[in-house]
């Protein structure tokens, strides 16, 4: 029987589900992520809007905000209506990436982040 793991230091994730339609590199985000410092809700909400800056055409109108309760951080992301089938993606493949990397990411700092995704007028 394989035993179910835990931790992700040795994973590959050139072939995270999803990541060649975001058009960076998965592992380079990542990487980047671990070296800089700060509170790591700062970092998981700049990471996120780094990733959709990438992807939206009106950039002053996204809106990213992050809160932490206990071991739980909530990543939102408002933006406008037009943006927000480039941000989720077909079938939501793009928005499955994303929260795979935030998945990721927070299994090392022991947290666990949800983001949700909201179009406006």
């Amino acid at each position: 029987m394989v035993e179910p793991r835990d931790d992700f230091e040795n994973e590959d994730f050139e072939d995270v589900e999803g990541a060649d339609e975001l058009g960076f590199d998965a592992q380079a985000a990542i990487d980047s992520f671990e070296s800089s410092e700060g509170d790591i809700t700062e970092q998981l909400r700049a990471m996120v809007e780094w990733i959709i800056i990438q992807l939206v055409d009106e950039t002053d109108e996204l809106e990213v905000t992050a809160d932490q309760r206990g071991s739980s951080v909530r990543v939102q992301v408002t933006l406008p209506e037009e943006d927000l089938g480039k941000v989720i993606g077909r079938g939501g493949r793009i928005a499955k990436s994303i929260r795979t990397i935030l998945m990721i990411v927070g299994s090392r700092e022991h947290m666990r982040v949800s983001l949700d995704i909201e179009g406006r007028n």
